[in-house]
C-alpha cells in the first residue's frame, strides 16, 4: 500500500547520468513509497534493452553531428528526446504498482491545460488520434518502473533525421520500432511550457493518490553510486555491443567495378565479411576482407582499417549509407 509519494527531478540534461539515477531511484525506492522522477535528455535517441542501435537510428550520424545514442533498462522501441521532451518515470516497489493509476496521473496533468488527452492501447497516451506520449515497463522482482516521454515542443526534423534508417538491407534479431503518428502538446495547447507541465504532473500525482509529496535527497552514497551506473549506461559494450547479430549486405557500382559486401557483424564488430567483386584487381577482394574482419563497426574505426585498401575510401562511402 503506498504511504508516501516522492520527486525527484533532475538538474542535467545528460542521457547517461539521468538513466543512471533511474536505476538507483528503482534500487532505492522506499517500501511503500512511489517515487515520480522527471528528467529530459538533450539530443538524444534511446533505445530499448534489445533493440540494434544500426537498425532502429543513423547512430554514427546523431554523434557526428553532437547527439548521444543510449539504451534503457526496458524494452519498446526508439525514441528522440530533446529538450522539448520530458521524461516521467514512477517507481514502485512491485507489490503496488498500478498501471492504471500511474497512468491517471499523466491524464489529469495534460487534460488541465485543456488536452484531451486519452490511453490508446497499454503503452501510447494520445489527443486526437495522434500520439504524444510513449511509455515503457520494467520489472526487476521486488521493485518496478514504469516510464515515458511526453512531447511538448520536440524537433520533428531531427526526429525524422535520426530515427529514419537508411536503406539497409538488415536481417535483425533486434526488436524494431513502430513507427507512430505523433503530435506535439504545444500544438494542442499553445501556451504550455515544459515547467508548467511538471508543475501540473505533481498536482495530479498528489491529486490521484490522495497525500503530499516530499522531495528526494541525495546522500554521497547515492551520488557514488549514480556515478559508477553513469560508467555502464555511458559504455560503448552497453550501448552498442549487446548480443543482437545480424547481417548487412551493401552493393554499389563504381568506375573500377561493381562490389557485393557481405557482414557479419556480432557485439558491435565485423566477424566475418565476405566480398565479391567484378574489379580487375583479384587481390582486391580478399585484402578487403582481412581488413574488415574483426574490425568495429564505426565509421572512425572503419577510415582507419580502410585507408590502406584498394578502393577503400570508396568502401568506405558505401558503407556510411548504412551506419
Amino acid at each position: 500500500m503506498i504511504e508516501a509519494l516522492a520527486t525527484y527531478e533532475s538538474g542535467s540534461f545528460d542521457p547517461f547520468l539521468n538513466l543512471a539515477m533511474e536505476q538507483h531511484l528503482l534500487e532505492t525506492v522506499a517500501g511503500g513509497c512511489c517515487l515520480l522522477y522527471l528528467w529530459q535528455n538533450e539530443n538524444t535517441v534511446v533505445i530499448g534493452k534489445n533493440q540494434n542501435p544500426w537498425a532502429e537510428c543513423r547512430a554514427s550520424l546523431l554523434e557526428e553531428e553532437g547527439g548521444h545514442l543510449a539504451r534503457r533498462l526496458s524494452g519498446g522501441g526508439a525514441v528522440f528526446h530533446d529538450l522539448g521532451n520530458l521524461n516521467f518515470t514512477f517507481l514502485v516497489p512491485t507489490a503496488d504498482y498500478d498501471l492504471q493509476k500511474q497512468q491517471r496521473v499523466l491524464l489529469e496533468a495534460c487534460r488541465s491545460f485543456g488536452i484531451p488527452a486519452e490511453l490508446s492501447g497499454r503503452n501510447d497516451l494520445t489527443a486526437d488520434g495522434r500520439k504524444f506520449s510513449g511509455n515503457a515497463f520494467y520489472h526487476n522482482g521486488p521493485r518496478s518502473y514504469h516510464h515515458g516521454t511526453l512531447l511538448v515542443d520536440v524537433d520533428g526534423a531531427k526526429l525524422q533525421r535520426y530515427l529514419t534508417p537508411t536503406k539497409a538491407k538488415l536481417e535483425t534479431k533486434g526488436v524494431p520500432s513502430v513507427r507512430s503518428r505523433v503530435v506535439n502538446l504545444k500544438e494542442l495547447c499553445p501556451t504550455i511550457t515544459i515547467d508548467g507541465l511538471k508543475r501540473a504532473l505533481v498536482a495530479a500525482f498528489e491529486s490521484v493518490y490522495g497525500r503530499k509529496s516530499a522531495p528526494r535527497g541525495l546522500t554521497e552514497t547515492d551520488e557514488r553510486r549514480v556515478t559508477e551506473l553513469r560508467e555502464q549506461y555511458s559504455s560503448w559494450a552497453w550501448r552498442y555491443g549487446q548480443k543482437l547479430p545480424f547481417t548487412c549486405r551493401v552493393e554499389g557500382r563504381f568506375p573500377w567495378g561493381g562490389v557485393e559486401l557481405q557482414l557479419q557483424i556480432d557485439e558491435g564488430v565485423i566477424r566475418q565479411a565476405a566480398v565479391y567483386s567484378d574489379d580487375m584487381d583479384f587481390a582486391f577482394p580478399p585484402a578487403l576482407e582481412k581488413a574488415l574482419t574483426g574490425c568495429a563497426f564505426r565509421r572512425d574505426a572503419l577510415a582507419d582499417r580502410l585507408a590502406a585498401v584498394p578502393h577503400g575510401m570508396d568502401i568506405l562511402t558505401l558503407l556510411q549509407q548504412e551506419i
